[in-house]
């Protein structure tokens, strides 16, 4: 299995989010990696949605802490594929979203923010 532990990547990572510490967020990322947010296409809608790299990354959560300062996360559920983790969590507004994250060398290289359909308003997060 080619993911870290589930466990502990998950409490680092909400770690860092709910801290509001992008680097040591980013520091789970690969400098290449690629994301797509359709909350990342209404906040920077040039991107479509498509964030590539690090420096990217970093534009956008630096961005969306500053229109979210109440921004905080709370996991429910970590789910294991065989290079892959599914984070489930709420926001600080309660809505459901799901971070799918994709590794290579212990590193995320590929990250999908989603969000339950349902969901009104899912501009209360950055993922």
């Amino acid at each position: 299995m080619s993911t870290p532990d589930p466990t502990a990547f998950a409490a680092a990572w909400v770690d860092a989010w709910n801290a509001h510490d992008v680097e040591a967020v980013l520091a789970h990322f690969a400098d290449d990696v690629v994301f797509t947010s359709p909350v990342a296409a209404r906040v920077l809608p040039e991107t479509g949605g498509v964030l590539r790299g690090k420096d990217a990354l970093r534009t956008y959560w630096t961005l969306g802490l500053t229109l979210i300062p109440d921004l905080r996360f709370s996991v429910e559920r970590v789910f294991v594929g065989i290079d892959v983790l599914v984070i489930a969590y709420r926001n600080q507004r309660g809505n459901a979203v799901d971070e799918v994250l994709r590794f290579a060398g212990g590193l995320v290289v590929e990250g999908h923010g989603t969000y339950l359909q349902d969901d009104e308003n899912p501009a209360g997060t950055v993922g």
